[in-house]
Formats: structure tokens, sequence, C-alpha cells
């Protein structure tokens, strides 16, 4: 086979990123993606570099349909990323970037949980540098508990596949499903877990709307990529069809919505839009069938595509006026025409408009719900399809580009920014204008489905008018939630404030028992000293307390020492 390892262009990228500068940097980290993708074009589907590791067959390398549609969007993704952060001298970022590109590549690639293994703990290694590289107390406090996060991921996947080689005597990387007997069963939870921990599963998500925030502009983009795509791969590959699926997905495609209404810091909104998102998918990976896998995998290309122009677009707003939040924000559209513009086509695709890309995919995983009797989750699609348009489609542009002028003046973002964003928003246009020819035609498996017939066109196109038409009258009415600077809290409730409070309950109580049983010592040595003390002759009670020659104390410690000797020698 003439190509080389699937993620190996992107990891010389970041190791000549790591010692060169000035343009031939910029060259090197352009060349690394577009390398990338044509070694990918050469490629032909089977299993490559196959090895025996103590007794077990690996796979570092196995190509197919599926592994190879993640293939082509991580490296459209990373030549974005890297486009975007041209501008950016940091050597940690571009390092840390293409590296963590690099590591998802390889992941969707590995034919074996032990090659999985490796990649899964080297996405938390480069990704958190990401976070880091914005250089501030928020940013360092949010890295390190993403990391905790996505260490326990891997130690739960290394639990699991440890248990599996031991159950199965195989390492592969197939279907594995929560249909198991015994300890068989525990390591499939195990496995079930640790994607779900890197997918954002409710009650596990909270380190995604803590670090991506904190994130600089260029790193965000970068992590809205790479993780929860790679587990959103796993899932399809190993627990497909797998029913829990579908009502887990479904709860993330809701619950994001009241508090992404609610969020002041826009990045944290989109934060929250990416869990929404990723909830479709999952609810596509579980009804399992052909048309919801495939738009499953279909949404999963879309999403980093417009999640990431509208990533862009905050950064490019965040990098010109220093500011995020949508209390401080407003007016952007007279100094920021451009960038205006390509916020509202992420915005369009990211609500599922006819002839933009989310339209393309959304609407498959709705028909696959329908289709196999799953109402009530079409019925809660609905209501999570209405609720992103509400804040990612309408409350991103608005409270940023337009809302109230804020007074802020600025000017558009670099130009490689700007060349970015507008390589997204074509792309946007052209999958949702096109789909046969572009993203369709990359799906793993076989289903035939054509998005623009005149029911859903309808159905989506009234959805998104009342949708506006709610949006509206409750801004009218002032009845829509202000942008208010603020804190919100989800689950790290537990941990910001019911924790800390019951632990420091508990420090209390078992300082003030300390401090009870030191007094009780303290008063009983004084007791116990008191009584020894001869109070009129102000001295020491007691036949040991007297006053005793020297050539006494002398006979006793030669009467000691002799008792020594002899006790040693015999």
């Amino acid at each position: 086979m003439s190509s080389v390892i699937p993620f190996l262009p992107l990891m010389l990228g970041a190791i000549a990123a790591l010692f060169l500068r000035g343009w031939t940097r910029n060259i090197i980290m352009l060349a690394a993606p577009v390398v990338g993708g044509l070694n990918l074009m050469g490629l032909e589907h089977g299993v490559f570099w196959s090895m025996e590791f103590m007794g077990y067959a690996l796979e570092p390398v196995r190509i197919d349909k599926l592994s190879m549609m993640f293939g082509y969007l991580f490296h459209i993704a990373s030549l974005i990323a890297v486009i975007y952060a041209l501008h950016v001298k940091d050597t940690v970022q571009h390092v840390a970037g293409l590296a963590y590109a690099a590591s998802a590549v390889g992941a969707v690639f590995a034919g074996d949980l032990l090659t999985l293994f490796i990649f899964w703990e080297l996405l938390a290694l480069t990704s958190v540098f990401l976070v880091w590289a914005r250089r501030t107390d928020r940013a360092y406090s949010s890295g390190v508990r993403y990391l905790i996060f996505q260490v326990l991921s891997g130690v739960l996947l290394l639990a699991g596949l440890l248990i599996f080689a031991q159950v199965n005597g195989s390492l592969l990387f197939n279907e594995i499903g929560l249909e198991h007997e015994g300890i068989a069963e525990v390591g499939a939870w195990l496995i079930f877990l640790a994607f779900g921990i890197k997918c954002a599963f409710p009650f596990m998500h909270n380190w995604l709307t803590d670090s991506y925030p904190e994130a600089t502009p260029t790193g965000t983009i970068f992590l809205a990529s790479f993780t929860t795509k790679v587990a959103v791969y796993c899932f399809a590959r190993g627990f497909a069809g797998e029913e829990i699926l579908v009502w887990i997905g479904i709860t993330m495609a809701c619950f994001p919505i009241f508090f992404a209404v609610i969020e002041n810091d826009l990045r944290r909104v989109l934060a929250y839009s990416l869990i929404n998102q990723i909830g479709f998918m999952i609810v596509g990976i579980g009804i399992g069938t052909a048309l919801a896998l495939n738009g499953a995998v279909a949404h999963a290309f879309n999403d980093v595509i417009f999640k990431g122009l509208l990533m862009m677009t905050m950064g490019a707003v965040l990098h010109m006026t220093g500011k995020i939040n949508g209390s401080e924000l407003g007016g952007l559209y007279k100094s920021m025409p451009k960038t205006t513009i390509l916020c509202i086509v992420g915005a369009a695709s990211i609500s599922a408009f006819p002839l933009f890309s989310g339209f393309v995919s959304k609407s498959m995983i709705m028909s696959a719900a329908v289709a196999e009797g799953y109402d009530v989750v079409w019925l809660l699609l609905l209501f999570a399809a209405a609720g992103v348009f509400h804040h990612a489609g309408i409350k991103i542009p608005y409270f940023a580009f337009f809302a109230h002028d804020s007074g802020i003046r600025t000017t558009e973002p670099p130009r490689n920014m700007l060349i970015a964003m507008t390589i997204a928003a074509v792309l946007c246009v052209v999958i949702g204008t096109f789909p046969a020819q572009t993203v369709y035609a990359l799906l793993p498996w076989e289903a035939d489905y054509h998005p623009y017939d005149l029911t859903h066109v309808l159905t989506q196109l009234q959805l998104l008018f009342f949708s506006a038409l709610a949006f509206v009258w409750l801004n009218l009415r002032n009845l829509y939630p202000p942008e208010l600077p603020s804190t919100n809290l989800d689950v790290d409730w537990f941990y910001r404030k019911l924790i800390p409070t019951f632990v420091k309950r508990i420090a209390s109580a078992v300082y003030a028992t300390y401090g009870q049983f030191e007094n009780a010592i303290i008063a009983v040595i004084k007791r116990i000293i008191q009584h020894s003390y001869d109070t009129e002759q102000d001295q020491p009670k007691g036949y040991f307390a007297r006053l005793w020659p020297i050539e006494t104390m002398v006979v006793w410690v030669a009467v000691l020492l002799s008792g020594y000797l002899v006790v040693y020698y015999i």
C-alpha cells in the first residue's frame, strides 16, 4: 500500500509547527490537512498494519466507509481551523491543534480497542492545552476540570477493554452492544460510559460547557470539531440500535435549550447548542436503521461545519472587541457586516432552513423516528428543533450584531479568519443545495432518501416561521429572558455549591469534635500535674521527684548498664 498511516500527515505537521516559525510554519500547517486528505483518497478499504500484541490481534488502521467519512470530515475541519488560526503566533496552540486533529483521525481509523484507547488519551492530553493557552486563572481551573473528566473516560475505557479482552479473547473494535451476561456486561457498560462522557451525556456534560467557552478563540474551533464527534463515531460503530440511546439522545436534545436561552456568554450558548445537536445524532444511532444511522453521521458531518462557523464568528467578535457576553454586545453589524452575514448563514444552517446543510441531515433522523414508530420522540425532536432556532438561530446573531447598540465600533477580523468563515459558509450552502453530490455520497449505509419533498419543506418552514413569531412576540412583550451579567449553574451546582457546603459542615463538625477532645486531654494532663505537685513546698511530690545526690544517680546508671549487658549476652 503506497499511502501512509492516516493520522501521520497531521502529526508530522504538529511536530514541524513546534520547530518552525513564520511563513514556513504556516505553509506546513496548511499542507498537513491537505496532504492528509489527499492521502485518504488513495486508501483502499480493509485492514492494514495488523500485528499481534500479548496474544491479541491488533488492527491499528481499519478503513471502511464509516471511518472514511469521519476521516474526510476531520481533515476539512482541521484545514478550516488552521486557516482561521494563521494570525496567531502562539506555538502551543498550533502544535496542540494539529496534534489534537491527528489524534481524532487516529481514533476513527482504529480497528481495535487498545489502539482506540491510545488515541482516546491523546485526544485528552492535546486538547487541554487549547484551554490552558488562554492563560487566565479561569482557563487553568476549567482545563483541570476538563482533564479530570477526560482521564476518567479513558480509565473506564481501559477497564472495559481489559474485561472484554479477557472474556472474548479479542480486542477488535466491532459491534459491542449491551446484551451480555456476567462480567462481559460490566465491561460493555464501562465502555458505554466512557463513550458517554466524551459525548457529553446528561449529568456528564458539564466539562463541555465549562471548558469550551474558556478556550482561546481559535482553540474553540478545534475543540468543537473533534472530541464529541469521535464519541459519536464510536457509538455508531459499537452501540448502533441500542434503544437506551434514543432516550438519552432526546434528553440531550431538549434540556440544553432551557440553559442556552438564559445564558449570557454567547460561546457558552453555542456549547449548550453543541450538546443539543449531539442529541439528534445519538437518537439516530439509537434507532439504528440505515436511514437513522446515515442521518446521524451526516448530521455529525454538517454540525462540525456549521457549528464551527458559528464558533468562528463568535471568536471573531471576541478577538475584535474583547467581549462575548450578549449584555455587552449589539450593533456590531455596522462595523462587522461580513461577519454578520457569515453568522446568519451558520444560524440558518443549524436551524435547518431548506437549502442549508442542517436541513438535509436533521430531517433524516426525524423521518427515521416516524418510520420506526417513535411518535413521542418525533414530537420532542420538533420541540428541540424549534429550541435550537431560538437560542442559536436567532439569539446568537440578534444579541451579538443587532439588538441594542452597545456603541462598540471596530473592524472586520483578520483576513485569514474571514477566509475560514467563508469556506465554512460556502460548504453549508453547497451541502444543503446539493446533498446527493456531497455528504450523501459519503454515507456508509445504503438508504434512499430525498429531503426536498413537499412534506419536509413545508413542515420545517412552518416550524421555523412560528418559532420566529414566538421570539418576536416574547421580545416585544419583554417576556424573553434578557441578557444579564450572571453565572448560570446546571450540574456543576453539585460540585460548586452542594458538595463544598456539605464538606464545610463535615469539616466544621470534625474540627469542633477535635477541639473538644483536645481540651479534654489538656484538662486531664493538667489535673495529673496538679495532683503530683506540692503547692505548699513548691516542688513535685513522690519518690521519684526527690532531689538525689550525684553518686546515687551514678550507681543507678551502672546498674542499668549492667542489666543491659546481662540481657544482651543472654
